[in-house]
């Protein structure tokens, strides 16, 4: 089933302080802040949202369209996702504006200052969804806040079921429209953090939103996840990394796998149990784009986690 992902691609700029910013950051001078930061170390990184969720569904078999605004600097980009043979078909190129940029400093400590330029996503809602596109199933990640609410409805319209990932665009919107995103998606997946946001913002319970989709999930990092469904609660583990090394795009490798499962109709332990494995191969690594990705490799970290081969659920 080809699955639309709606949302960011981006690059990550990565730079690591080699001090504390505590050590340079005078509380009783915080009204006057003017700091700098020596940072030898950078990385530039592939991400976005959109970005990150199709390189994880590519890598296990499914068959990913993504659909976003990318800026005049996005060549590496573009290569890249020829390179993986993801379709650029829904994907449009702004002349007159630069790719989403994230611009993340990070101290010893791990504490980060991060500086974030929309760009070209700030215009995702040229794209327009149509059933053309032949998506069976779709998910609108984190995007411009004009994108986001329009293609949600223009899902709602084609009766094209989806998931409604908010992320970090959370604040962007109020309370009513939350619940109205509620009502037209079929799916809800949030973290801990962003469901209790939901929770505030909505004046609803968790439980109480998950009866308008077919299921809510929520990730809880290292104590694994939790999926409301059918008037039930399934609690998903935590599947043990071979090593911590890096949490960014794990919720967008975990949304893969929820999309794979989804698309091939497995029961909501099996998608939750397939989402956990692909978001512990992606910790391992550094960056959202650059773990090492198979069949092969989910199925033997699966029976090692769960006694079973993923691919015959």
């Amino acid at each position: 089933m080809r699955t639309l992902i709606c949302g960011s691609i981006a690059f990550d700029n990565i730079m690591v302080f080699n001090g504390q910013f505590k050590d340079h950051i005078l509380p009783e001078s915080i009204h006057i802040l003017n700091v700098a930061f020596l940072v030898p170390e950078l990385r530039r990184e592939f991400g976005g949202c959109a970005g990150n969720i199709a390189y994880n569904l590519k890598k296990i078999g499914g068959d990913p369209l993504i659909m976003a605004t990318i800026g005049k600097d996005a060549d590496s980009y573009v290569q890249r996702m020829d390179q993986l043979g993801l379709s650029r078909d829904a994907v449009r190129q702004m002349d007159d504006a630069m790719t989403a940029q994230a611009f993340i400093t990070t101290d010893l400590d791990d504490n980060q200052i991060t500086a974030f330029h929309p760009g070209a996503m700030n215009q995702s809602h040229l794209n327009q969804i149509t059933p053309a596109l032949g998506a069976g199933l779709a998910i609108v990640a984190p995007d411009g806040r004009d994108g986001m609410l329009q293609h949600a409805e223009q899902l709602a319209q084609h009766k094209i079921p989806f998931m409604f990932d908010p992320g970090q665009g959370l604040p962007m919107f109020s309370g009513e429209e939350l619940l109205h995103f509620a009502k037209a998606a079929s799916y809800i997946a949030v973290n801990d953090y962003e469901g209790k946001m939901l929770e505030e913002k909505t004046g609803q319970s968790l439980p109480k939103l998950a009866e308008h989709v077919k299921a809510l999930i929520v990730t809880r990092g290292a104590v694994g996840s939790t999926i409301y469904a059918e008037g039930k609660q399934h609690d998903i583990p935590c599947v043990k990394a071979s090593a911590i090394v890096d949490p960014t795009g794990c919720g967008d490798a975990y949304r893969a796998g929820l999309l794979y499962g989804i698309a091939h109709q497995w029961g909501w332990q099996a998608c939750g149990q397939l989402a956990s494995v692909l978001g512990s191969i992606k910790i391992a690594s550094r960056g959202g784009q650059n773990h090492a990705l198979s069949r092969e490799l989910v199925a033997k970290i699966h029976h090692e986690a769960f006694g079973s081969d993923p691919w015959q659920a």
